[in-house]
């Protein structure tokens, strides 16, 4: 039996401020979260209800990919497949290529992460740009997120303010946080009016109309595909949701399980490419056809990454996610894990 978690859990216990400090924090998100879902009535049938349409949905994923697809092409949208991550990467940089693209600003994306494309692009010469305030932060310190929803939740605002200090040349030792926003701001504005492509992930795929929907915070997704005159979406096949009906369950869900808000503050949907722009839309399988095929997990496909049960999970509140060796940790990444590979990723129930 492995003990890679445990000892690496372990380590992060034996700082007592940090553990107590990650715990509480992630309890509180908890804490919001279900103040959010008392205030709504019909909440736990909301969750049934999403259950069931994802579950009739990725049993009948043939014809949903399909109808998603043929919807999007007849709006102006290039489609592309990519069976596994290598494809993903490839398709990817044959579009940076062809635009003859040296600069990229990315929106938060896990498949991204799933597929390491950032490492491959790098290593080809391309400028890759992380727009989500956490996700840049992380990409300044050169490590992977510890959490789905809130990438740097286990980063103190001390450590971005020193950050800064070295990499974008903010006043010595000025931690508050307006301040650090709004020099992120200013940096991030120059980085997206010198980008060549810009690229996001996808919350929900809507196979009646051939939308994309993007929920941020921040509004940087919408900066990201607006300025360029490339958009690219990379998406899981699990993304999928029948209709725009249906897509209101999530919306009305998802905010209030992840960080407890009653809807994330920018909900976007691309459709088609705005004038003299082109969009093109990355469906990845990458093993998630495996795991349909799967009768005891499939339903490991109906989950909407709000990051819930991490917030929940006592074990990942108290040993952070790089206690986890999959790149999802908590909860739903042991399963994810074992379902991508068994015998790299079995340290993670240690």
């Amino acid at each position: 039996m492995s003990t890679k978690h445990s000892e690496a859990a372990a380590r992060f216990v034996a700082n007592a401020e940090q553990r107590t400090w990650h715990n509480e924090t992630l309890w509180l998100v908890r804490e919001k979260r279900d103040r959010l879902a008392m205030a709504v009535p019909e909440w736990e049938k909301l969750r049934d209800l999403a259950s069931d349409i994802k579950a009739h949905t990725i049993t009948h994923l043939d014809k949903y990919v399909e109808q998603f697809a043929k919807n999007a092409e007849a709006n102006g949208v290039t489609v592309h497949w990519a069976k596994d991550a290598k494809e993903h990467n490839e398709i990817i940089y044959g579009i940076l290529a062809k635009h003859n693209a040296k600069k990229l600003v990315k929106s938060k994306s896990m498949l991204t992460e799933e597929c390491h494309l950032n490492p491959y692009l790098i290593e080809k010469g391309i400028d890759v740009v992380e727009t989500d305030l956490g996700e840049r932060i992380l990409q300044l310190m050169d490590i992977p997120p510890s959490h789905i929803v809130m990438p740097a939740i286990h980063i103190k605002r001390q450590e971005v303010g020193k950050l800064f200090e070295q990499k974008l040349g903010t006043e010595p030792g000025n931690s508050d946080p307006t301040y650090l926003t709004r020099a992120a701001r200013r940096h991030l504005r120059d980085q997206f009016l010198s980008a060549d492509v810009g690229m996001t992930g996808c919350n929900f795929a809507v196979a009646e109309t051939g939308d994309v929907v993007v929920c941020t915070n921040e509004g940087n997704a919408d900066m990201g595909t607006s300025l360029p005159n490339v958009h690219i979406v990379s998406m899981g096949l699990e993304k999928l949701v029948p209709n725009v009906k249906s897509l209101g369950v999530y919306t009305r869900l998802l905010a209030r399980s992840a960080t407890g808000q009653p809807s994330t503050s920018y909900t976007s949907h691309f459709r088609k490419p705005l004038k003299g722009h082109e969009l093109h839309f990355v469906i990845v399988d990458n093993g998630r056809s495996e795991i349909l095929g799967n009768s005891e997990h499939y339903q490991t496909l109906k989950c909407l990454r709000c990051g819930a049960c991490m917030n929940t999970c006592p074990v990942y509140r108290r040993s952070g996610g790089y206690s986890y060796t999959y790149f999802i940790p908590g909860p739903i990444g042991i399963n994810l894990g074992m379902l991508r590979s068994p015998q790299k990723y079995y340290d993670n129930v240690s």
